[in-house]
């Protein structure tokens, strides 16, 4: 006899009404490209693979082998909502789905604040970069405040006219400056030598605890590559992009970390000036390898996958905020959609307007670029983590009520979650220096506040 067929239970899901959002209009590779950019694939060689070298020396390439594995198991795990339901909300639709009302709560909070902070921390390395250019071009640096400024305004305002040309625009940024990096890896290796660094493989000098340090950072690298899972009604057969696409952004992109890390050590070995030291690695690998023109083009590229990093931010906390909008946790008027342009265009305006009011308010008391990125990038993180373990914990709750539930995705959904709980431990101890010992106390504060909104809307939430 024939064996019968196990059938699936996805009915359960109940269809979201729409949200007033241009459907179907994405493509796979712009649907790749929301998720892509959140990440800024530039940005990490630039600026963050100089700072996670700071502290793990060596053993900076398995720091982010590590980090690449970590963020695909997440990958897997952000599939298992992505292969069987699309709505803008992102990763706090999906815990909404599984989870208790508190937790849901935490979850969208907690991703909007990320994607803000996000947006606020590349604008401050896009001015950083753009003040490198200037420098090269006219000996002089403009004031943070407007570089700042024309960034936010530009990015606001795409992504308030059209997904597709926000889309689109990320695309070929990002494909143009990953391939600049692209042709002076490959250049200093080669300059180099086909053998194998035995200092880094040896992981000579480098620390446990140096490269735990390092591992938060690397995984600063990574974050925002599930944003593609906002554009669940916009993305053309969505339950099948999405889940790609987040998962090829992490093993994709990681794999681009690793070996990117692995050049960069090696081309700065034995110059006057330390990887951790230079403003622009690229710059002076390329003129290592008698490219400095196409240094110029990386600097210029990673000055352009900042902006495409504030575009994508801004594109997916809208679309988070839009959906919190409708379960009653945000003002009503936050779930309109403009008639013509079908996006989020009033939840567009006010994450623009807190990113330009964060970015502009440090920029004026005189905090650096440098300490802008780091500063918001690391609590950026927080929101990250905190939200990638919320995802972790809901799904076996959401696999059993599809009764697909197995011993294996047990396993990798508390790898995971444990996994993100000793990054957020290993952020917090030991005790960071500076600023940053201040930020997890900001973080729960603002959690708890968010906690407190919540519950301070009853009525509302009901009738949502």
């Amino acid at each position: 006899m024939p064996s019968e067929a196990v059938p699936v239970y996805v009915a359960d899901i109940e269809k979201p009404a729409s949200y007033g959002l241009r459907r179907g209009v994405l493509s796979p590779a712009e649907t790749l490209a929301q998720s892509v950019s959140a990440i800024a694939p530039t940005t990490t060689p630039a600026m963050t693979i100089p700072l996670v070298f700071a502290m793990a020396g060596n053993g900076t390439w398995l720091v982010y082998l590590l980090a690449t594995a970590g963020m695909a198991l997440i990958g897997l795990l952000i599939g298992c909502f992505a292969r069987r339901s699309a709505s803008p909300g992102s990763l706090y639709k999906y815990v909404t789905e599984s989870l208790p009302d508190w937790a849901s709560g935490l979850a969208g909070w907690a991703l909007l604040l990320a994607y803000v902070t996000t947006a606020v921390s590349v604008t401050g390395g896009f001015v950083q970069y753009a003040n490198v250019l200037l420098v090269a071009a006219l000996g002089r640096t403009a004031p943070a405040a407007i570089l700042a400024t024309v960034a936010i305004l530009i990015a606001s305002a795409m992504a308030y006219r059209d997904i597709r040309l926000s889309a689109r625009s990320m695309l070929w940024l990002e494909a143009a400056s990953v391939g600049c990096i692209l042709v002076i890896v490959v250049l200093v290796l080669a300059r180099h030598g086909l053998h194998l660094d035995t200092a880094q493989f040896r992981l000579r000098g480098a620390s446990v605890s140096g490269m735990r340090l390092g591992m938060v950072l690397a995984l600063f690298s990574f974050v925002g590559f599930e944003s593609a899972t906002a554009l669940g009604e916009e993305a053309r057969n969505p339950l099948k992009t999405i889940p790609r696409a987040v998962l090829q952004s992490a093993i994709g992109l990681g794999f681009l970390f690793v070996v990117c890390a692995y050049t960069e050590v090696l081309g700065f070995r034995g110059l006057n000036q330390t990887l951790d030291q230079s403003a622009a690695p690229f710059h002076i690998l390329a003129q290592q390898v008698g490219v400095s023109a196409l240094g110029i083009a990386v600097d210029v590229g990673a000055m352009m996958s900042m902006f495409a990093c504030v575009l994508a931010c801004m594109t997916a906390s809208a679309r988070v905020l839009l959906t919190m909008s409708h379960n009653g946790l945000t003002h009503v008027h936050l779930t309109r959609t403009h008639h013509r342009n079908e996006t989020p265009h009033i939840a567009v305006l006010v994450t623009g307007i807190v990113t330009f009011v964060l970015t502009v308010a440090l920029a004026l008391r005189g905090i650096s670029s440098a300490d802008i990125y780091g500063w918001m990038g690391s609590l950026a993180t927080y929101g990250f983590l905190t939200a990638y373990a919320l995802v972790c914990l809901a799904v076996p709750s959401f696999l059993r009520r599809q009764r697909t539930l197995t011993n294996l995705w047990l396993v990798l959904s508390g790898a995971g979650f444990i996994a993100m709980l000793l990054a957020i431990a290993g952020s917090v101890y030991p005790v960071p220096t500076g600023a940053y010992r201040w930020l997890p106390y900001i973080y729960l504060t603002y959690l708890v506040a968010g906690w407190l909104w919540n519950h301070s809307r009853p009525k509302l939430r009901q009738a949502a």
